[in-house]
């Protein structure tokens, strides 16, 4: 005989990546090289590199190894010079090329026992200059977008982020980030078709990078398969709430399930999973993932409240009337607890250990609250 004396009524709170954490602008390049005559390293030489375009010169002087650092240098052309402890110009070259970004360090070891000689780098066409400007140019376009964007994002503004994350997406239409943003502004103003049509194409992109077919580019972080994978993880995610504010449990179900496959710490989508399976009633598949997801984070605390619930429910009375809970009932309830006095369901948890007659522990020990 069940019981029917409780039923437990929980709308289970859903974790998404609702919102996509602000990006830092991109940082710029840093040069590493050695001066040198012939083999032997030249110390205290001063090493300077002057942008051709903007007039910017970064100097930097050599160890007593010949070595020297340069930070925060834009791409483009620059006029190269070295001068010696004297400071007489031993050495000097222009349309000399720097075109790395994102952060990445470029090679720059010189040898002036003869006419001038860099190692590492080729000459730069007129042609390649221009190139390297034009993409300066949308560098800075784009640092200027994200900044916006950051800003309406920690204001949480919205409104005012979604039409600058679709500018960023214009200039940089292969960033599965900013499809990841566009999605979490959408959801968070319940536009819930178009945030799932935008974790599609973000996931879409995100597979590529994830398989290896985009190309990879270490100074961009997007580029990185294993970060598109988590990402993945986090979209699919994601979308399954989105799939939930539209009532398409099926689809949610389905979101939820590949985002713990794909997301290497799936605890949220096995939670997730854990509570849209109990609310549309699947006892057996909620029960499932509610175990993956404290097996993922022992600390959940709503994972033990809903697998408590479940438990109590699939209860039994005996000959004599008395509830027999099924074995993991108040372990799981008496977790929650432990995990979280104080929490929503603190009360609703005591009261169905009384109703099952078991202790209900008030201290703990280490008591954590989630």
């Amino acid at each position: 005989m069940k019981t029917s004396t409780m039923r437990v009524v929980m709308t289970a709170i859903l974790l998404a990546f609702a919102a996509c954490a602000s990006w830092g602008q991109a940082t710029l390049t840093r040069v590493e090289g050695k001066v040198r005559d012939g083999n032997k390293p030249l110390a205290d030489t001063q090493v300077v590199l002057t942008h051709q375009d903007s007039g910017k010169t970064n100097k930097a002087k050599s160890d007593s190894r010949g070595e020297f650092t340069l930070l925060g240098l834009t791409r483009g052309a620059y006029t190269l010079e070295v001068f010696d402890a004297s400071g007489n110009v031993i050495c000097r070259e222009k349309n000399h090329p720097i075109t790395g970004e994102g952060g990445s360090l470029e090679k720059l070891d010189l040898d002036v026992s003869g006419p001038c000689k860099t190692s590492g780098q080729a000459k730069v066409s007129k042609e390649e200059i221009e190139r390297i400007k034009a993409a300066n140019e949308k560098a800075v376009g784009l640092n200027a977008l994200i900044s916006q964007y950051n800003a309406a994002e920690t204001a949480k503004n919205w409104k005012d982020a979604e039409p600058i994350v679709k500018q960023m997406i214009a200039a940089d239409p292969n960033n599965w980030r900013f499809y990841q943003a566009l999605g979490g502004d959408q959801l968070n103003q319940a536009e819930y078709e178009d945030a799932v049509a935008s974790y599609e194409k973000g996931i879409q992109l995100a597979q590529a990078v994830a398989s290896g077919s985009a190309p990879k580019d270490p100074n961009k972080s997007e580029t990185d398969p294993a970060k598109a994978k988590t990402g993945i993880g986090q979209m699919l995610s994601s979308q399954g709430t989105a799939y939930l504010k539209l009532k398409k449990n099926p689809e949610a179900v389905a979101a939820f399930t590949k985002a713990a496959e794909m997301d290497p710490n799936p605890g949220v989508a096995y939670f997730n999973l854990c509570a849209t399976q109990y609310n549309t009633g699947n006892t057996e598949g909620a029960l499932a993932a509610c175990d993956k997801a404290i097996a993922a984070d022992p600390n959940k605390a709503d994972a033990y409240y809903i697998k408590g619930s479940l438990l109590l429910a699939s209860s039994s009375l005996d000959k004599d009337g008395k509830v027999k809970a099924t074995p993991g009932t108040a372990e799981a309830l008496n977790k929650y607890l432990e995990l979280a006095p104080d929490g929503q369901h603190a009360a609703d948890v005591k009261q169905m250990l009384e109703y099952i007659g078991s202790k209900v522990e008030t201290t703990y020990k280490g008591t954590k609250k989630k």
